[in-house]
């Protein structure tokens, strides 16, 4: 149906002034054309190939990977075709590809925070590590087919290093969960009165924070030998998909690591440094009296 109404030619401005602008009107008018926008958006990663969505963010592979979805097993189905194959609600995938929860870490003010929750923090770290951002990897790194000149060297490399690299990690992990993270958490009981006096003095006299700290730095640069392969994860533009990804996963988890040997050079040790200078006080005071 047509109109004479000229209202509907007028200025912005002008059309407020005729109609007496609502400021409400407007949040809603707002929040019409986000939803539209949304609905949009979501319609086009769902018409999207596999290799497109991950070439556009390669972040997205994983995402996929944890729907059960491989990114190189049907790279030119649609998300939505690749969504139907594998029963998947290709509604719920394309809202964690817009905005990946998993991917997310807290941002907490741990400077401020008690030992025994740094180290939970910590604990969550590794098990984020060791139970989801490596084996992604290790089976990115185990289906590298490189076929590229550039890289067969590298995909060679990859898988002889790489197995070895998450070894030591994961005993590296362990190791400091039996035995610093065992030490910090019986100074913390020591504080609150709750010990043995012989077993704290085996632990004192066997454990040294500063000692755990120096030995900590050695590990600060466990990736050094793989970026020396990837020539620091340089990648071109036209370097295989699989390359690109690989790279980023790994570059990504060196940050991560970075992020988490900063948390324990800066946070965790120094509170456990003053923690063992106390407890140290206490128990030769004590000894004292004795």
């Amino acid at each position: 149906m047509f109109t004479d109404d000229k209202s509907l030619f007028l200025t912005g401005n002008e059309q407020k002034v005729k109609i007496g602008w609502q400021p409400g009107f407007a949040r809603v008018l707002k929040a019409f054309y986000l939803s539209l926008k949304i609905s949009m958006d979501s319609t086009a990663l769902k018409n999207k190939k596999i290799a497109q969505l991950v070439d556009e963010n390669y972040v997205h592979a994983y995402v996929l990977y944890y729907f059960g979805i491989r990114f190189d097993e049907f790279p030119e189905d649609t998300l939505e075709q690749t969504c139907n194959r594998k029963g998947l609600k290709v509604e719920q995938v394309v809202r964690e590809l817009e905005n990946p929860t998993h991917l997310k870490e807290a941002d907490l003010p741990l400077i401020s925070y008690p030992v025994d929750l740094i180290i939970e923090y910590l604990k969550h770290s590794h098990f984020l590590f060791i139970k989801h951002k490596l084996p992604y990897i290790a089976r990115l790194v185990n289906s590298f087919k490189a076929e590229h000149e550039d890289y067969n060297a590298v995909e060679r490399d990859l898988k002889i290093v790489f197995p070895l690299f998450v070894e030591d990690f994961i005993q590296h992990i362990y190791e400091e969960e039996d035995t610093l993270f065992r030490y910090i958490k019986a100074l913390e009981r020591a504080v609150k009165g709750n010990f043995m006096p012989t077993k704290l003095f085996y632990l004192i006299e066997k454990h040294s924070v500063q000692k755990f700290a120096m030995e900590h730095e050695v590990h600060d640069d466990e990736m050094e030998g793989i970026r020396r392969i990837t020539k620091d994860y340089a990648v071109k533009s036209n370097s295989p998909l699989h390359v690109k990804v690989i790279y980023n996963e790994l570059k990504e988890f060196e940050k991560s690591l970075i992020t988490h040997a900063r948390i324990e050079n800066e946070v965790l040790f120094p509170k456990a440094m003053a923690l063992e200078a106390r407890v140290k006080q206490m128990f030769f005071e004590k000894a004292k009296l004795n």
